[in-house]
């Protein structure tokens, strides 16, 4: 079995360069990395994974982890895959570090600031959609700190993302309203926030397949943002159906879904619109049980939550990094039926 020292002698350089570059710590240039890693393939070099787990333990390796606040119900879902992944992670002397923040900029750029002063040697981020945001990636990246992007992603230099295809999630809500509604359709939609990606490829993908497939569905430009909030969700979209009367399906294409449906109820409109929305948490289900919400597509929130943070430890841990850049969860539909 090939040696780093081996690896380094062939590469022309020292052995602590190698560990650098197949353990991704620290910064080395392109072109030697290459070289190196090149030679690794050709060796078949594998790493001793009961050294590096040992190594691994003794540094008291930190991980990251920053979410959207928990007034989303979503995220407490996210927040219980979290916490599972580091009661396991807790016996290799692992420990995860979890952050919440509003949907602010800044407030998200201190909190990765401050994880990165704390000694976090990878981070789990759900990231507002900022080039300062991209840039504190990157910049995490070069310095040897690994990022895993969750719930929604970033063009960035980060190693996966996991969470749902938003874009396909919103061409899907399409094909539910087109098949679940009749006639002449104007449909409202509501969102969390124009900074956040996962929002806006919802409402994307959901766009070109009703201009595409269903020329009787209209959809009005008047979009409300709610910040995920159900208080300004209900005054907003209040103030939606006062401005458009005409509206008779509503698009959630974010969180603030329990308020929305509740100006739908204050005006007495429930039995005239349709609502379409996402998440299968207990008020989300509780109104569908009552036939007020249409359908909802489910993204497995606590997935969202474990699946990163284990991804980011197999790396940190054994140097074992994704299979997949994109690692997408299953689009689950339910309705009263199933719900």
């Amino acid at each position: 079995m090939a040696t780093m020292k081996e690896i380094a002698a062939l590469s022309g350089v020292s052995r602590g360069t190698v560990d650098r570059v197949l353990n991704h710590r620290g910064s080395v240039s392109p072109d030697t990395a290459a070289k190196v890693l090149e030679i690794a393939e050709k060796l078949n070099y594998q790493p001793n994974k009961a050294g590096l787990m040992l190594a691994a333990q003794k540094k008291n390796i930190k991980i990251g982890v920053i979410l959207f606040q928990d007034t989303n119900p979503f995220f407490q879902e996210v927040q219980k895959g979290v916490y599972a992944k580091a009661e396991e992670l807790s016996g290799y002397n692992c420990q995860v570090l979890i952050r919440q923040v509003p949907f602010d900029e800044n407030c998200q750029q201190r909190a990765i600031q401050k994880l990165v002063q704390e000694g976090i040697h990878g981070l789990v981020i759900s990231p507002f959609n900022a080039p300062s945001i991209a840039g504190e990636i990157n910049r995490l990246s070069a310095e040897g700190i690994p990022v895993i992007t969750t719930n929604t992603d970033i063009p960035s230099r980060r190693i996966a993302y996991v969470g749902s295809n938003y874009y396909l999630s919103g061409q899907t809500a399409a094909g539910l309203l087109g098949r679940m509604t009749f006639g002449k359709v104007v449909v409202g939609i509501v969102t969390g926030s124009s900074h956040i990606l996962c929002h806006t490829h919802r409402i994307a993908g959901f766009r070109k397949i009703i201009r595409e497939n269903y020329p009787n569905i209209q959809i009005l430009e008047d979009i409300v943002e709610n910040h995920d909030n159900d208080e300004e969700s209900y005054q907003n979209v209040t103030r939606l159906l006062s401005d458009h009367p005409q509206i008779n399906a509503l698009y959630f294409a974010a969180a603030g879904v329990y308020g929305g449906c509740r100006a739908v109820l204050s005006m007495g409109l429930s039995e005239q619109i349709k609502i379409f929305t996402y998440d299968n948490v207990p008020a989300t289900a509780e109104l569908i049980r009552q036939g007020v919400i249409t359908a909802t597509i489910c993204q497995q929130p606590f997935l969202q939550g474990f699946r990163p943070v284990e991804l980011l430890s197999r790396y940190l841990l054994e140097g074992i990094a994704p299979e997949k850049e994109l690692q997408y969860v299953d689009i689950d539909i339910r309705i009263r039926e199933n719900i």
